[in-house]
This record gives structure tokens, sequence and C-alpha cells, in this order.
């Protein structure tokens, strides 16, 4: 178990001192959220700095820039005197989650079907097809993660740079519950409808049907939780 005084807010670095230490921090970052989105770390469990720095083959500093961002963003808990916890997992956090969501996502859906290009469609298609290779593969982390960009991307087409910022934190406090969801087989089957379904609304430019083909998709996700409690 860490020592809380070891976890300590970091001072924004005024000068790059070695080109290698963002990608050390991103790299510290993605691999802790990876195995926490994933619950590869248990919620409740305690994590143990020695025991990253190992796993991950990284150093503290690092590991302690990812712990203070993940905590922001809802994943790790910094306790006072006990040490860094993995957030528990509440269906009452997911609701409220959800519930916020629904707010933010229908109106980014309604901006994205006036302002979406082709390109932007191509892509939203590709991580459709991403997701549909993972639900073959069975691989969750896969599903998971082409998901991600899939609501990723149409925040992007939004064209409100706050928005996607909002969202981001949203989606990321999400996924484990995502983890949960998908995997259940009869859920996943509706998710692909459903995206293409999105798809065709921001094809459309009905920014009503697109906002209510995604609140759809996520009111489907809240059953599919509550289905499996």
């Amino acid at each position: 178990m860490p020592d809380p005084e070891d976890i300590r807010p970091v001072a924004p670095v005024r000068t790059r001192r070695r080109s290698e230490e963002p990608s050390q921090n991103a790299q510290a970052y993605e691999r802790l959220k990876d195995g926490l989105t994933t619950l590869a770390y248990k919620p409740g469990d305690y994590l143990n700095t020695a025991a990253l720095m190992s796993d991950l083959a990284l150093g503290r500093t690092p590991l302690n820039h990812a712990l203070h961002r993940l905590a922001t963003e809802g994943l790790v808990q910094i306790i006072p005197r006990k040490g860094v916890m993995v957030a528990p997992l509440s269906i009452d956090d997911a609701l409220h989650l959800i519930d916020v969501r629904l707010v933010n996502e229908t109106l980014c859906a309604r901006l994205a079907a006036t302002r979406i290009t082709a390109a932007a469609l191509q892509k939203l298609q590709a991580a459709a097809r991403r997701f549909d290779a993972a639900v073959a593969r069975r691989n969750v982390a896969q599903m998971m993660s082409s998901d991600r960009m899939f609501h990723e991307q149409i925040a992007d087409a939004s064209g409100n740079p706050v928005l996607v910022e909002v969202l981001r934190v949203l989606h990321a406090r999400s996924q484990r519950f995502w983890a949960i969801s998908l995997s259940a087989e009869g859920h996943v089957s509706e998710v692909s409808d459903e995206h293409q379904q999105i798809i065709a609304a921001l094809a459309k430019g009905d920014g009503e049907l697109a906002a209510r083909t995604l609140a759809e998709h996520i009111e489907s996700f809240r059953g599919s939780l509550l289905r499996g409690r």
C-alpha cells in the first residue's frame, strides 16, 4: 500500500528536462486507466505503488501524475493515511452518470447533426465496424475502446470544445460500467444496431432524430445495467 505522503500533487513542469517524461506520464495514465476500466484492478482494492512500478516498468513520478489525474476522473480515491483505493462501483453512481450523459450527449448529437462532415461520418462508421469486429472476437476491452471512440467522434463533430471535455470525463467515469454491460451478449447486439441508427440520423442532418437515437442508446445501457443487478 502506498504511503499517502508519497502521493503529492506534482508542480507543473516549466521546462522539459527530458523529452521522454511526457511520454512516460502518458504511458502510466493509459496503462493504469486501462486496468481500471477493464476491472483488472478491482473496485475497493488498494493499489500498491511498488507493485505498480514493477508491473508497468515505470517510475514513481509518472505513476503519481497518473494517479492524481485518475483521481480527478473518479477512478481512484487518494485517502489520507491509507493510500490509493480503486473507486468502488455503485449502481447509484452509474444512474447519476447516465442522467448527466443524457443531457449532454443529446445536445452533442443535435450539434453534430448540423456540423458533421463526410470524413467524420466515415470515421464514425469505421469505429462501429471495429466494435462489431471486437464483438465477433468477444474482446470486451476492444469493444469498450471502440464504443468510446464512437462517442468521442460524435463529440468532436459537435464543434464545441467545452462539450468535448465534459463528455471525455463522463465517458472515463462510465467505462467501468460499460465493462459490465458489454459482457452481456444480448446487449452487444443492441449496441451494434444502435450505432447504425445514430449514424443514419447524423447522415440525414436531423438533429432531433440524432438526439432521440442517442438517448435510446444510453437508455439501453441503463436497462442492461439494471437487468444485471
